[in-house]
């Protein structure tokens, strides 16, 4: 964990390479910026007993899932799981090849009592993903073409008790708004899936050491109308 400008305590990273997307700026596609708000947004408002992010076996998937996108989570600073998840048949899938969040917590998880600009968190998590070396992710065997290098605006990010940030914080992060937060990573947006068995492989690397592999047994079902 780093303090100050450098506060990296929620570099979750939803495994998913490390090539910026040929023909978008660095900000990203606004359709892809917002969506990349809104997984922050729900991955942090989860408590921890639940936090797809935390799961190891794809249990909690749903939590949280609302509307036309369903999104998948991640690993908090890497690793290799597997997990099992049953998705209506109508729901677009965005999940991040990679992401890493720079939020403001004033005396809270390192970082002192001054507070922290978007453009102090930007240089804190940037070198993060400039850092990547390979990543990839695979549909039933197939290379996701043309993911989506994201940088978000600022946004405010609201935190539970018992939340995903206290693990990798070494304390008991406060509940409540924090803000400014950003998001820089590379995400995807696909589609929904035909009915039937899907399997999704998220692969990414960092000159640093960082290492990801996450598999996604899905069943995507069909959604029944009166």
């Amino acid at each position: 964990m780093r303090n100050s400008a450098r506060n990296l305590a929620a570099m979750i990273v939803l495994g998913f390479g490390v090539m910026a997307p040929t023909g978008t700026g660095p900000a990203g596609p606004r359709p892809y910026r917002d969506l990349s708000i809104e997984w922050w947004q729900w991955a942090t408002s989860i408590p921890s007993p639940v936090n797809p992010v935390e799961d190891t076996t794809g249990k909690d998937c749903m939590v949280g899932q609302r509307g036309d996108v369903w999104f998948l989570a991640g690993t908090v600073f890497g690793g290799t799981v597997t997990r099992s998840c049953t998705v209506p048949e109508d729901r677009k899938i965005f999940f991040p090849i990679v992401n890493i969040l720079g939020w403001n917590s004033p005396n809270v998880c390192g970082q002192g009592a001054a507070n922290l600009s978007a453009t102090e968190l930007f240089e804190g998590i940037h070198p993060f993903i400039e850092g990547i070396t390979d990543a990839y992710a695979t549909v039933d065997g197939a290379t996701v073409r043309h993911p989506r290098h994201v940088r978000s605006d600022a946004f405010a990010i609201t935190v539970p008790e018992d939340n995903l940030f206290d693990a990798p914080c070494g304390e008991d992060v406060p509940a409540g708004i924090y803000s400014p937060s950003v998001d820089e990573g590379i995400y995807v947006l696909l589609p929904p899936l035909s009915p039937g068995r899907h399997t999704i492989f998220i692969h990414a690397e960092n000159s640093s050491g960082f290492e990801l592999n996450v598999t996604y047994n899905l069943t995507v079902e069909p959604v029944l109308l009166d």
